[in-house]
């Protein structure tokens, strides 16, 4: 189902709402599902992994940069998963009349928002705070819940948007937190809902380099920090900034600066200028 940003933020502003549960799960690959979903409506937040599901025989993957949402009592059927993958799963339900045309709770459909620290920030509080009892905290529960949904649609819109700009400023944000990690570029296109070839115009653009290039880049930069800063092998640094095989790290190291990682330390290290 193709889903209008501005007809569901209008939707959850008029429809009284109340949220019936969090949850957290990681699941492993080889687990069994159940065949339906819960019997409320509900939104899934994946935060680590791939996995691909079926509501009503309508299939959708699950990775980090999109949100999924499902109907109540949905026939659910899991497609396959070879890792492990983490979400957040918010159910809730509506009260009052619900509009025919605004049959949102009853459908499934997913949204493109791409890499927000912002909403990964909230639904960590939303999160921690369902744990706690009290009119306050479930009063905290339903703001955040509305302050997830503010931060999901502004992501939307601004996919929607095509801009160069925002995409570039998501991905190399992303890079620079996460580079120590096993990212690949696949892994960044799947994330912010773009095929390659568009990552790699956007970087080109804004950077003179391929989205490849600069995730290199970014890692052996931070390796010449660390170099001149940190008294630890050349093999702890490697794996530091994100390269499994030292060797490699050493060889790509001395064909970007004509020195080997051991020179680099051994003349910068006490005048890093």
């Amino acid at each position: 189902m193709k889903i209008e940003v501005n007809k569901l933020a209008e939707y959850f502003a008029h429809i009284p709402i109340e949220v019936e549960g969090i949850y957290r799960f990681t699941q492993k690959p080889g687990k069994s599902w159940p065949s339906y979903t819960e019997a409320f409506p509900g939104f899934v937040f994946p935060l680590k992994g791939r996995v691909e599901f079926s509501f009503n025989g309508t299939p959708y993957i699950f990775t980090p940069g999109k949100v999924i949402h499902g109907g109540a009592r949905m026939e659910l059927a899991e497609k396959g998963s070879d890792t492990k993958w983490e979400y957040l799963l918010v159910l809730y339900q509506t009260s009052g009349v619900e509009p025919e045309e605004w049959s949102f709770s009853s459908s499934h459909f997913e949204m493109q928002v791409g890499y927000s620290p912002r909403l990964y920030d909230l639904l960590e509080r939303l999160w921690k705070v369902s744990f706690q009892s009290g009119g306050l905290p479930a009063f905290q529960t339903k703001a955040l819940f509305y302050n997830v949904l503010e931060e999901v649609f502004t992501c939307v819109r601004n996919q929607t948007n095509d801009s160069s700009k925002t995409l570039f400023d998501q991905v190399s944000k992303y890079i620079h937190e996460h580079y120590s990690e096993g990212l690949t570029i696949s892994m960044l296109t799947k994330q912010n809902g773009v095929n390659r070839n568009r990552l790699s115009y956007v970087f080109n653009k804004y950077s003179g380099m391929g989205p490849g290039d600069y995730l290199l880049s970014y890692r052996l930069n931070r390796a010449k920090e660390l170099l001149v800063v940190e008294n630890v092998s050349i093999k702890e640094i490697a794996l530091a900034v994100g390269f499994s095989d030292p060797l490699y790290f050493s060889r790509i190291f001395k064909k970007q600066f004509a020195l080997s990682p051991s020179e680099y330390r051994k003349r910068f290290i006490n005048n890093p200028y």
